[in-house]
């Protein structure tokens, strides 16, 4: 009985575990800049992508692992960013650590 309890109990804890790490993904997005907003420490690029969907893009030093990798991207920029995405009720956000390519 014992035994039955332990694994019971090891399986709900790796169904838990799987489920919090696959609550947030790690994906890619790629678009254009359409508006930028400045904050504390970066800023939020506001991206439309080729598929009409809109993206708000949280653009800081420290997510991107320092200044060396940090980048201030211009209205009109065409972008491809890779970070962790997450749905709000009406709106996609990406909070972006590594910016891929600028055109």
């Amino acid at each position: 009985m014992k035994n039955l309890k332990r694994v019971g109990f090891l399986i709900m804890l790796m169904t838990f575990v799987i489920s919090c790490a696959t609550m947030k993904s790690n994906n890619a997005v790629s678009g254009k800049v359409d508006s930028i907003e400045s904050g504390k420490d970066g800023y939020t690029a506001k991206i439309s992508t080729d598929a009409k969907e809109v993206y708000f893009a949280t653009i800081s030093i420290v997510n991107l692992g320092g200044p060396q990798n940090y980048k201030q991207l211009k209205i009109g920029d065409v972008v491809s960013l890779k970070g962790e995405i997450w749905k709000t009720d009406d709106e996609k956000h990406i909070k972006v650590t590594e910016i891929v390519s600028v055109k």
